[in-house]
């Protein structure tokens, strides 16, 4: 049974942090945040009035809970171990949650630091997007001890319609990386299942409307083929986030010796798409690198 927490702080109020920090209050916690970009942290404040503070350490002084979302694992250990980081104030007791989407090992690094001072860790990366962030629909994938994992679980599910215990610290970020492996995959078929039925003459949208009622039909298709067409890449989760969150599958594959053929081929297709300048259009921008081959 999860404890009774009153007091949170949210480090990183980017496109997922800032509407994920939002659930919270809305839900009546005292919710302290912290932004790189102190003005976005003072319009948060603002929208939702929980405060804002001038460093990670001071947003988690006197917290219970600290969730953290920001942009890579370099990122992830100035806010925590850093000089100013959070692990600095976090008393004996209390629980760490990462929901940035970082490398298992250096999950493994915060488990173990939190261990030494008494507190929990829960390394938690989400997938559903800015829109499963704003709906409070995220997907949460969970690695920790149990204890820590049922103390905190109540307040993850004001932001996660599916929170889950997948393992021991560095189980969350090792799902997200199956979870990216196989997105990678489906949005590459999707594209080239678009490009062909163009190239075909087919009406695209009635194909899509066929299949996607069989076999082929994905959360993918059904959400971004109209976007496809339309050749608009302004939804969803940037190529730029993408490639990184690729590149720490492909360093896991190697230490297990897994082989993923088809992820580090469609890492090289998202990099074409940055050099076309679309570093910051979705990952369905794949289509319009076929498009352009086409045209060229």
């Amino acid at each position: 049974m999860s404890r009774r927490i009153s007091t949170v702080a949210f480090i990183g109020l980017g496109v997922m942090g800032y509407p994920m920090a939002g659930h919270l209050a809305r839900a009546g916690l005292e919710v302290r945040v912290y932004n790189r970009t102190a003005a976005k942290a003072q319009a948060w404040s603002d929208e939702y009035g929980g405060s804002h503070h001038p460093t990670p350490a001071a947003a988690a002084e006197g917290a219970e809970l600290v969730m953290m979302c920001v942009g890579n694992d370099d990122d992830v250990r100035e806010v925590s171990i850093g000089e100013n980081g959070v692990l600095s104030t976090l008393t004996e007791g209390s629980v760490l949650i990462d929901h940035t989407t970082a490398s298992s090992t250096l999950a493994e690094e915060l488990n173990q630091a939190c261990l030494e001072r008494g507190i929990g860790f829960v390394d938690a990366p989400v997938s559903g997007g800015q829109q499963g962030a704003e709906n409070g629909a995220l997907t949460i994938m969970c690695g920790g001890a149990e204890t820590d994992f049922n103390a905190t679980r109540a307040i993850l599910e004001h932001y996660g319609r599916a929170v889950t215990l997948m393992g021991p610290a560095g189980s969350g970020q090792l799902t997200k990386m199956v979870n990216q492996i196989c997105i990678a995959g489906l949005v590459q078929g999707l594209s080239e299942g678009l490009h062909f039925a163009e190239q075909a003459g087919l009406d695209q949208k009635r194909v899509i409307d066929v299949i996607s009622k069989g076999a082929a039909g994905s959360w993918q298709m059904e959400n971004r083929h109209a976007s496809m067409i339309d050749d608009h890449y302004q939804h969803g989760f940037a190529v730029d986030w993408m490639r990184k969150d690729l590149a720490i599958c492909l360093e896991q594959a190697r230490k297990l010796q897994a082989q993923l053929p088809v992820t580090a081929l469609v890492d090289q297709f998202y990099a074409d798409v940055q050099s076309m300048d679309g570093g910051r259009w979705d990952t369905s921008s794949l289509l319009k690198r076929l498009r352009r081959n086409k045209d060229s």
